[in-house]
């Protein structure tokens, strides 16, 4: 027996017209609410009150910030602002040269390397990294 398996299951169906059930909702709202503030706030300030929210329900329904849609942005920016931050702060020890004595001085001669990597270690690490020139050649 043949199942028919669901293809496009990222796309919303157009339940409005045009609209998506989401996009439906979000521009009813911006409508009901913009009708409240002309209806109990004065001309000039309802117009001002309601450019915004007009704005907030247009980009709720249609605008995408990357693909995104605006609502998971606007989610993603208010998490941020009213969520705690953990600032770590790690002090670096400096290591403060020890000054020389007038009387005393350094030795001239160059110091045994105590980490063990050696001229040829690091010829042989350069060869097996894949440099271009071969291990003869660099001095």
């Amino acid at each position: 027996m043949d199942y028919q398996v669901p293809q496009f299951i990222e796309v919303e169906d157009k339940i409005f017209g045009p609209l998506t059930l989401k996009q439906f909702i979000y521009l009813a709202g911006g409508v009901g609410i913009c009708a409240i503030i002309f209806l109990y706030v004065p001309l000039i300030f309802a117009i001002l009150l309601a450019l915004p929210v007009a704005g907030l329900a247009l980009a709720l329904a249609f605008y995408k910030i990357n693909g995104k849609p605006f609502i998971d942005v606007l989610e993603a920016g208010v998490s941020y602002f009213l969520g705690r931050r953990l600032y770590i702060w790690k002090k670096e020890n400096r290591v403060e040269t020890p000054t020389v004595a007038p009387t005393e001085r350094p030795s001239i001669l160059p110091t045994q390397q105590t980490s063990g990597l050696t001229r040829k270690k690091l010829e042989e690490l350069a060869w097996s990294l894949d440099v271009k020139a071969p291990p003869s050649d660099l001095k």
